[in-house]
């Protein structure tokens, strides 16, 4: 075969392989798409990447793409898959047996992740009919277009010399240099069949094509609908106004004291958002608990409401970082909740798991104790985002939230730090992680150019359930200058400050610290978000001219 001819037909077989994956695939998204509590191939794989990739990998994700970390995840596993069933492809068009067997291998792996998928909630029978979709169109459809491709082609990788018939080859010599002058031509190998192919890479096309219009009709959330027609009842105990002066209205660029639902940070596990409809949704509370409850979303709301603001921080969160909000929640107060269900002595922690399987450990004492920890159904006024919680999430004053703000949560266990772990305790992170004081300088920008005279510096700070008592700036090595409060709302909400700062000209960097309620001023030592939050004094620099 020349290698033009060989190229031709390497080309055809990286075809092959990106039809057959592709096709394999949207079939099982379609299957999954139509059956109730199965994950599709995509997810479940990246599911266990998520699970699988070390700390420093996630941790490196979120602080190099954000919130993008999840679509980039998703989008590197299929990089990869594409790329390797590109690979078998061509290496198809010589080894038609290995190529199989390593995307049988691909299917495999997808089909292992679907099973053990930890978001799925259906049972084994209903979990395997997208891996059999994957498999039947996937693995079906790539070996039938490689087989139309190279008939000719043994498993060994060999091409077979056609059977001579006595009658049509009177000479053997005679066929072998026919067939040898027509593939060294420039054309396709003996037995290559452009329209067999054509018919077999369109046929599995089609069905790729298919199940992708499936997938998406039926891929919808159904939650979306549940919360389009929910209307949450008003709060038995309101937040009290917002006092005047809370923040600097005439400051461009400084945060807005309340954070819009659109702009409030998500940092969480769940490459898709949870799809958990108000029709048959349940939380349980048991566990070391004399009265186990098993409440339905009416149940919730027939309870008193309570309206609280608080501001929420991930521990995700670098020095300076954008991962923290202040909103206004409206939910049911957990100490009710466990009070009604009489938690037993010996009891020091409460285990609360999501729709999705995601598990977090919270400290009893604060769940109890009088800061309003919330079983949350509300946000800012309106039912929960679906991507911050929908229908029910736990709000907690004073705690990261990977140990104390479970979003789609619909199971709280009482019991003992002793007898479990959750998901990123399991991962080297804190059991127990208060939030640490913290600072940020929102204006001006880091490497804004200004001009010489007075600036305005300004940011914002919190320490949740102490509140923030005094905010310190400075220019480069000089002397700290304390910078004017905005009014106090609570002691669980940000505190906006400013400084009017004479600059002079020349690259200066500036720097803010806090000192919380109880006299602690904010540490200078850089540390890492692991195990338990970040601490430091952030800092900009600019040009002043």
């Amino acid at each position: 075969m020349s290698q033009k001819t060989s190229l031709r037909i390497g080309a055809f077989g990286v075809l092959s392989g990106g039809i057959g994956v592709t096709a394999g695939v949207l079939a099982g998204e379609a299957v999954a798409a139509v059956s109730s509590g199965v994950t599709g191939p995509v997810l479940a794989v990246g599911n266990r990447a998520v699970d699988w990739a070390p700390r420093p990998a996630k941790e490196f994700a979120i602080e190099t793409f954000g919130t993008a970390d999840k679509p980039v995840l998703i989008g590197s596993v299929l990089a990869v898959v594409v790329v390797l069933a590109l690979i078998l492809g061509w290496v198809g068009t010589r080894r038609r047996g290995l190529a199989v067997i390593g995307f049988s291998a691909l299917v495999a792996i997808a089909g292992l992740a679907i099973m053990t998928d930890r978001a799925a909630s259906a049972g084994p029978f209903v979990r395997v009919l997208p891996v059999v979709a994957v498999a039947f169109v996937g693995i079906g459809g790539f070996a039938w277009m490689l087989h139309a491709l190279t008939p000719g082609l043994s498993v060994r990788g060999a091409h077979r010399e056609p059977k001579a018939d006595a009658a049509l080859t009177p000479n053997r010599a005679s066929t072998k240099n026919t067939n040898a002058q027509d593939t060294g031509s420039g054309h396709a190998p003996v037995g290559f069949d452009r329209r067999a192919f054509v018919i077999a890479a369109s046929a599995v096309a089609a069905t790729g094509a298919v199940a992708g219009v499936v997938s998406r009709a039926f891929g919808g959330a159904a939650a979306a609908g549940s919360r389009e027609a929910l209307s949450l009842p008003a709060a038995t105990r309101t937040a009290p106004a917002i006092p005047a002066g809370v923040t600097f209205e005439d400051i461009k660029g400084l945060s807005p004291y309340i954070t819009p639902n659109a702009d409030f940070y998500r940092v969480d596990t769940a490459l898709k958002i949870p799809d958990v409809p108000l029709d048959g949704y349940r939380l349980r509370i048991h566990g070391m608990v004399d009265n186990p409850l098993d409440l339905s979303f009416q149940d919730l709301l027939d309870r008193d409401l309570v309206e609280k603001r608080l501001t929420l921080t991930c521990v995700s969160n670098p020095v300076g970082g954008e991962y923290v909000g202040n909103a206004t929640w409206l939910g049911v107060l957990m100490r009710d909740l466990l009070k009604e269900a009489g938690v037993q002595s010996g009891a020091d922690a409460v285990k609360s798991t999501s729709s999705d399987d995601f598990t977090a450990g919270t400290p009893l004492s604060v769940l109890t104790d009088d800061r309003d920890a919330l079983v949350a159904v509300g946000m800012n006024g309106e039912p929960l985002p679906l991507a911050h919680g929908f229908p029910v999430r736990m709000v907690t004053p004073g705690l990261y939230g990977y140990v104390s703000a479970t979003k789609w949560l619909v199971d709280l266990e009482v019991t003992r730090f002793a007898d479990f772990s959750a998901y990123w305790t399991d991962r080297g992170y804190a059991a127990q992680a208060p939030i640490k004081l913290s600072s940020r300088i929102d204006v001006p920008a880091s490497f804004a150019q200004l001009d010489a005279g007075d600036v305005t510096v300004a940011g914002v700070a919190w320490a949740q359930d102490r509140g923030i008592e005094k905010v310190e700036v400075r220019a480069g090595d000089g002397d700290w200058n304390e910078a004017e409060l905005a009014a106090v709302d609570s002691d669980d909400t940000w505190r906006p400050w400013r400084w009017t700062w004479p600059a002079d000209a020349g690259s200066q960097r500036l720097e803010v610290r806090a000192t919380d309620g109880t006299g602690e001023t904010q540490t200078s030592q850089r540390e890492p978000i692991a195990p338990d939050g970040s601490t430091g004094w952030h800092n900009v620099t600019v040009t002043v001219s």
